[in-house]
């Protein structure tokens, strides 16, 4: 047998086609305006998710926030991640309502999956105890108002809330809306326990309660930057995928504007106000 050369006419020709197609790539690439590797962004003042408030006008916090251990975090994938119990201070359905919030966000990675329950529970030793189905979160519509400040040609209806912390008014994401959780129950045998629980994302400026809708979101080949934020619920409160969306409707009428404020506003990255640069 021969032994093996980089300069025997095959190896070059690989070589030579290779080659070839990473300048066609980068071509294309450049006349296009194409960003195929995104670079990070974070929130104003690199506001963090453990930032959160731990108690709103109808919710408040329970017990500590969890702290994950250095080899949790690694698995996660991000640093930048809050785990809190939530009670609801006035019945919903006829009772207290225990929410468990779970943020994490990630940026400037495009070959990204993110972590949903339907993978990590049942690797934990859950066990889906149903389809999962995507449910309506029915925030009241009284509280979204029209942002009157943005070109609606560009950036379509965007709508703001009212923050009870700041009690300045917050712009949303596209979509939010029509806001949509993807909702699973789960059970474990063997300690009798069962919960529901449920996941969007918010990405680029945008909601999508799937985790394949992350990449049509946050990996838009025109866009510069890319992050995108989970935004979890589990409760073992609710005996139905519904009731569960009538809870996290609850707590994010108040909660979702503090959410916004830990990711970038997207409208002001587009026109290019922001992040600034020192040569703005």
């Amino acid at each position: 047998m021969k032994p093996f050369s980089l300069m025997n006419p095959a190896t070059v020709a690989a070589t030579l086609i290779l080659a070839s197609s990473a300048v066609g790539i980068a071509l294309v690439q450049n006349l296009g305006g194409m960003h195929f590797r995104k670079l990070e962004i974070h929130a104003p003042e690199n506001r963090q998710f453990h930032q959160l408030p731990a108690e709103l006008p109808s919710w408040k916090r329970v017990g500590r926030d969890e702290i994950m251990s250095k080899e949790a975090v690694e698995e996660l994938g991000t640093d930048n991640y809050i785990s809190r119990h939530y009670m609801s201070k006035e019945p919903i359905n006829g009772k207290e309502v225990l929410i468990d919030l779970h943020c994490a966000y990630y940026t400037g990675m495009i070959d990204t999956v993110p972590h949903v329950p339907e993978r990590c529970l049942v690797g934990a030793g859950w066990e889906q105890a149903g389809p999962s189905r995507e449910i309506r979160v029915p925030i009241d519509p009284s509280l979204l108002a029209p942002a009157r400040d943005v070109d609606r040609e560009v950036h379509g209806d965007l709508y703001t809330m009212r923050s009870p912390v700041t009690h300045s008014r917050v712009r949303m994401p596209r979509g939010v809306e029509d806001l949509s959780i993807r909702v699973t129950p789960f059970r474990n045998q063997q300690h009798e326990a069962s919960f529901y629980a449920g996941y969007f994302f918010i990405a680029n400026g945008g909601v999508v309660a799937s985790a394949n809708g992350v990449r049509v979101l946050a990996f838009n080949l025109d866009d510069d930057y890319a992050y995108y934020a989970k935004v979890q619920f589990t409760s073992p409160s609710v005996e139905s995928a519904e009731e569960l969306g009538e809870a996290v409707a609850s707590l994010l009428q108040e909660m979702l504007p503090e959410i916004m404020r830990c990711v970038p506003d997207w409208v002001d990255v587009t026109e290019g106000r922001y992040p600034r640069t020192d040569a703005s």
